[in-house]
């Protein structure tokens, strides 16, 4: 009997990308006037292109790999999970404690990061010492965690946040001077939502091969 092979969740993940796509898409009901968010309807395209990128990249990464990189990105997996309840936390720390709360939200964050650095130190391991999957994995390991956390993200948005109504960006700029609360916050939420999708990968796959050259320095 052979081996089980360890598992990645490539399609649970897949799935949990679309799902974000189609909560998104209903947050931004109706469609046609999305392009009188900021910067001509950047701020609501963003996230919808993030996310299209990942059901994309998600099966391309994960796809019939060799067994060490399967392993590692399984190990990514597992830890991103963790990961990814503490941005779950944090997010929702930040929407309901009115500002309240800094060091902790902060604290989140660079634990999650860590976590990232982590998975990319053992996925490398498990690889032989590779530095490119210990990249690989911490960036499958961010991935795991800003798709749980834009999950979170979105789900916090308010429905029946009203669209703007202008064409005029610099208007749009004004209205949300003047305190628009239902659109500032949710302006605000698409572009936190995005910087998860971005940012999180890249922290991730910077973060795995610094912790990789750091194991090796110290055993050196």
């Amino acid at each position: 009997m052979g081996h089980a092979e360890p598992p990645t969740l490539r399609t649970p993940l897949m799935l949990l990308a679309a799902v974000n796509l189609a909560i998104l898409g209903m947050r931004l009901w109706p469609w046609q006037d999305v392009p009188n968010l900021p910067g001509n309807g950047t701020t609501g395209f963003d996230p919808a292109i993030s996310l299209l990128a990942y059901i994309g990249l998600i099966p391309w990464m994960a796809g019939n790999p060799k067994a060490s990189k399967r392993k590692a990105l399984s190990i990514g997996t597992m830890i991103g999970l963790v990961a990814g309840v503490l941005l779950v936390v944090e997010v929702v720390i930040a929407t309901r404690s009115e500002g309240q709360g800094a060091v902790l939200k902060t604290g989140l964050l660079a634990a999650a990061g860590l976590l990232w650095g982590i998975a990319g130190l053992r996925g490398a391991k498990a690889a032989g010492g590779s530095a490119a999957i210990g990249s690989v994995a911490g960036a499958w390991s961010a991935m795991v965690s800003c798709l749980m956390a834009c999950t979170a993200v979105l789900l916090e948005i308010n429905p029946l946040s009203p669209l703007p109504q202008t064409l005029d960006p610099w208007k749009q700029y004004e209205a949300l001077a003047i305190g628009n609360q239902a659109t500032q916050q949710l302006v605000h939420s698409l572009i936190v939502a995005t910087g998860f999708l971005l940012i999180g990968p890249l922290v991730g796959a910077a973060a795995g091969p610094i912790f990789v050259f750091f194991a090796k320095t110290h055993k050196s």
